[in-house]
């Protein structure tokens, strides 16, 4: 089959990044308000999210060496297609157990698609240029992504406030598009991939291929030991993996909590969800914003020490959210958390690349993606619980407290910047 050039290549990639994320933007808000509103508890609601977490940490090293045997293609087909029915199984949920099952679908949908689609990209370009350069592209598909899900939110804003089928909830409406989309997104996946025989990693056989896919989920847990040994002969490493964690816990108040207390504050799962959707779409342009104050500040004082800064702050702001009293307050309260949340994104991730070498960068990130869902997964039930047992505000208060906590784990990373800076001085001398 003759190799897309990289022109086309770049072409695909990014539609079928739009038509991945956009129709996430729609259910961004609904997917915490929607189970409430069938009749789930905050701490069920906060459990699904923790199995979608679960299912991610589980499948996602063994879905990577799934695409490495069997291609890209497939993988991003079955991926599209698990899509659909965690979308489907969403739709039409009425209990915690039906509710359950969509989340565990949800998270193999998620494991399924990380990673492919940038690999076929990566090597549908490398098939005819040889080394070439592709981090232009991938910063533009971070640009797409974003203004997808903002979009997506925008308009899922809009159609919970229309609510033109009276025999349907408003919230429920998003998720009947969010399924139509995710159609279109599996037909778009399998008319516009394809692979060349330079850029498929099929084996010789289907069955060979199945063995190996096998082999590869049974190896995981060796892999995260062998992960775990590397993060402890490393002590900044080690933090950073730590900081991961603790930064989960501020991601489920900004995430999780949000929408649920301002239905709280309006007396309505449906008038927050319409509240919603432009709120979150307003929140990703302020983190593309924060993330652009964060490479400042690093400049500044360093990477490190703006680090330590944006996370003490993120979790100071989570706290913040569930101190105040009404719903502009907590919009405000979230908008600047969220920006704080995009400015210590980069940097983090700055600093594990710093401790990663080419033989170990793929292993440390997949731990730190690992380690910040296996945390999502225990904290979210757990706050969830706290809510019940005190209130809302509370379990806010307590996980954006806990998240600062996670900055003192940054202590050796800033001694080691420190150790970095005075060598190249003594060097420069």
């Amino acid at each position: 089959m003759t190799a897309l050039s990289p022109a086309a290549a770049r072409r695909i990639f990014l539609l079928l990044t739009a038509t991945r994320w956009f129709p996430v933007g729609l259910i961004v808000s609904a997917v915490t308000l929607l189970p409430i509103e069938r009749g789930l508890t905050v701490t069920q609601t906060l459990t699904l999210a923790s199995l979608t977490g679960l299912a991610v940490f589980v499948l996602e090293l063994p879905t990577g060496g799934t695409a490495d045997v069997l291609g890209r293609r497939p993988v991003l087909i079955t991926a599209a297609a698990v899509q659909v029915v965690a979308a489907s199984l969403y739709l039409v949920a009425q209990s915690f157990w039906a509710f359950a099952v969509a989340a565990v679908a949800m998270g193999i949908f998620r494991a399924l698609d990380s990673g492919p689609l940038e690999a076929w990209f990566v090597d549908t370009v490398h098939a005819t240029t040889p080394g070439a350069d592709v981090d232009r592209t991938l910063s533009r598909q971070g640009t797409v992504l974003g203004v997808s899900i903002a979009l997506g939110a925008l308009m899922s804003g809009g159609l919970v406030w229309w609510h033109p089928l009276p025999l349907w909830s408003a919230l429920t409406l998003p998720y009947a598009v969010y399924t139509a989309l995710a159609v279109g997104h599996l037909v778009m996946v399998c008319v516009l991939l394809r692979e060349t025989s330079t850029s498929t990693r099929a084996s010789p056989s289907a069955a060979t291929g199945l063995r190996r896919a096998v082999l590869s989920a049974r190896g995981t847990p060796s892999v995260v030991m062998s992960g775990l040994r590397l993060a402890r002969g490393n002590r900044v490493l080690l933090g950073l993996l730590v900081v991961e964690a603790f930064w989960a816990v501020a991601m489920v108040v900004m995430e999780s909590f949000q929408p649920i207390r301002l239905a709280e504050l309006l007396d309505s799962e449906e008038r927050a969800g319409a509240l919603m959707g432009p709120v979150a779409s307003v929140g990703w342009a302020v983190f593309a914003l924060g993330a652009a104050l964060g490479g400042a500040a690093s400049r500044r004082i360093g990477v490190a020490r703006a680090a330590v800064l944006a996370r003490v702050l993120n979790g100071l702001g989570a706290a913040w959210m569930g101190l105040v009293a009404g719903p502009a307050a907590l919009v405000a309260a979230y908008l600047v958390t969220y920006g704080l949340h995009g400015s210590g994104g980069p940097l983090l991730r700055a600093l594990i690349h710093r401790e990663a070498g080419a033989g170990n960068r793929a292993t440390v990130l997949s731990m730190a993606s690992m380690t910040g869902f296996a945390a999502y997964a225990v904290a979210s039930p757990a706050l969830g619980w706290t809510a019940e047992a005190i209130s809302t505000p509370a379990a806010m208060l307590i996980g954006g407290l806990a998240s600062v906590a996670g900055a003192v784990f940054l202590v050796p990373a800033v001694r080691r910047e420190r150790e970095l800076r005075a060598l190249r001085t003594a060097v420069s001398v």
